[in-house]
Formats: structure tokens, sequence, C-alpha cells
């Protein structure tokens, strides 16, 4: 490590809890001059400003110059209007990458979500139920490319490599290339996905479960309900917040897959999707009119998720 890196790193490490230290001094030290019925209005904005700052810096301006790139040339250095939207929308390729992300929106989250959950009732019942949640969680711990790799050699068409045309050849199966035909490639790239993530979702669905009043329960088989009807009629509805957190994580993962796509076939064989043709666009093609369009339509599709929630956040609020 030479000195320039050693004195930033010191640098970061000291000067940002000075700064922030310093931050606290002068913005007690304002407030105090204020009257007192101001303080209480004006304190919670100034604590409030660097937030405000940081998000100014790195996500509003960041999106605001997007959106302008986007409707750039792609060298950014004339204004074509929106030639770029209507060129990807006029693109057939596009499209089919539209379908492969909304293959990963509704066969991804509602996979997940619906193993996760099964999984969750049914290890709650359990007395090992600690080491079947640590086993099944445990793709969490690995990276996605790693995951793509693993899984990589388990779709191998040689028999001798890969896993599945193995299982194959012992009952005397063709091997089947499992990565190069649509949209099978993309339900196995899927698959990769649905392995790591139910972890994540068992371990949240889980923990809402562990909230549900077990004497309510009891109370319900006592008068009769079968385990089903406890399921539907009282489990799932009060688990329905949760389920609702957990269905916007992974539908914003979906909507922001790459990794397992880039690693496992780099968006060849129409396995496409939003993230893979931004980087294909900016990064193999350099187009970076083309490639912001694709950060725009993405973060409109984000959107609407994120008000979904403001709104059921605020509903819930209005409860309490």
């Amino acid at each position: 490590m030479d000195f320039g890196t050693l004195g930033f790193a010191v640098l970061a490490i000291v000067g940002v809890p000075a700064v922030t230290v310093l931050y606290i001094l002068a913005t007690e030290w304002l407030v105090r001059g204020l009257p007192e019925r101001r303080r209480a209005t004006i304190r919670p904005w100034l604590w409030l400003l660097p937030a405000f700052a940081f998000l100014g810096v790195y996500l509003i301006y960041p999106m605001i110059q997007t959106a302008i790139l986007s409707v750039m040339d792609r060298r950014s250095e004339s204004f074509v209007g929106f030639d770029n939207y209507l060129g990807l929308f006029g693109n057939d390729s596009f499209w089919l990458t539209i379908a492969n992300t909304a293959m990963w929106l509704v066969l991804f989250t509602g996979i997940v979500i619906v193993i996760g959950l099964i999984v969750a009732v049914l290890t709650d019942r359990v007395r090992y139920e600690t080491g079947v949640k640590a086993l099944i969680f445990i793709p969490m711990a690995i990276s996605f490319v790693a995951a793509g790799v693993i899984w990589g050699f388990m779709y191998e068409f040689d028999p001798d490599i890969g896993t599945l045309n193995a299982g194959l050849a012992t009952v005397g199966a063709e091997p089947q290339s499992w990565l190069t035909e649509w949209p099978r490639n993309t339900v196995m790239l899927i698959i990769v996905g649905i392995w790591m993530w139910v972890g994540f979702a068992m371990v949240i669905l889980s923990a809402g479960l562990k909230g549900i009043s077990t004497e309510l329960l009891e109370a319900a088989r006592i008068d009769g309900a079968t385990e089903l009807q406890v399921f539907f009629r009282i489990i799932l509805p009060l688990l329905a917040p949760t389920i609702a957190v957990v269905g916007t994580t992974i539908v914003i993962t979906a909507l922001k897959t790459f990794d397992i796509v880039f690693v496992m076939t780099s968006g060849n064989f129409d396995t496409e999707v939003i993230a893979s043709l931004f980087y294909r666009a900016r990064f193999i093609n350099g187009d970076v009119g083309s490639a912001s369009a694709v950060a725009v339509i993405l973060l409109l599709a984000i959107i609407p998720v994120m008000l979904i929630n403001i709104r059921r956040f605020q509903q819930q609020e209005a409860m309490r």
C-alpha cells in the first residue's frame, strides 16, 4: 500500500467521525440561538440535512443525469429525443428481454415465496428446526457468481461433468442442453435464483410466524379447525404484511437480476434480461444513449413497486 492510499484511508477513518462530531456541535449551537418554540421545528431538518445531501448527490443527481443521457446519441454529443427509446421498442430482442424479465418476476418471486412459506411453516414444528433452516439458508452465503459457476457445472452437457445429464444417463435418457433453448434456459437460470433466495424468504417468514400467538392457533384447533383452515384463515392473513415485505424484496431482486445470467450465459441464447441488456449496451457496444434508456426503463419499472410499499406503510401507520 502506497502512502497516498494509506493517507486516504486514515483521512476516511479519522475525518468522517470528526466531521460528524463538528456538524453535531455546530447544529446544536445554532439551535440554541433560536427561540424556544422554533427549536423543535428546526432541529429535525438540520439533522436530516446531511441525509438529504447524500441523496441528492448519489441518487437524485445520477437519476437526472441518466435521464438526460437517455435522450442523447451514443456518444452523448447531440440531442436525439426519444430515438433511443423508439429503437429499443422497435427491436424484437428487446421484447424478448422484457419477456425474460417478466418470467423472472412471476416465477422467481412466486416460487420463492411459496417454498419459503412452506418450509417456514413445516420447520416451525420440528425439534431440528435450527439445523434445517441453517442448511436451507447456506446458499445465501454464496455469491451470485459462485452460484452461477456451481450450477453451470450441474447443467453441463457432458454427463461426466453435468449432474443433471448424469442423472438422465443413469436411466438411459439422452443428455440435454439445458442453457441453449428458450424458454427452458431462462427457467433453468431462475431455478438457480430460487435455490439462493428461498433461505431468505424462509427466515423472514419464519420470524413473522413466530409472532403469531400460539394461543390463537390452539383455540382455533380446539374449536375444530383443520390444519388447512388454520393456515389459510389465520396464519396466512396474519402473515400478509411479512409476505408483502418479502415479495417486494424479491421483485426488486428479479428486476435487477444480472450476475447469474452474465456468468452462465452472458445473455446469449435469448436469456437477456434488463440489467444484462444495459451492460451489453454500455460496456460492450459503447452506446451510452441506449444504455441510459434501458436504465430509465428499469427505474420506471421499480417505481410502482416502491409506491405500493409506501402506500402500504402509510396504511399500517394509520391503523396504529
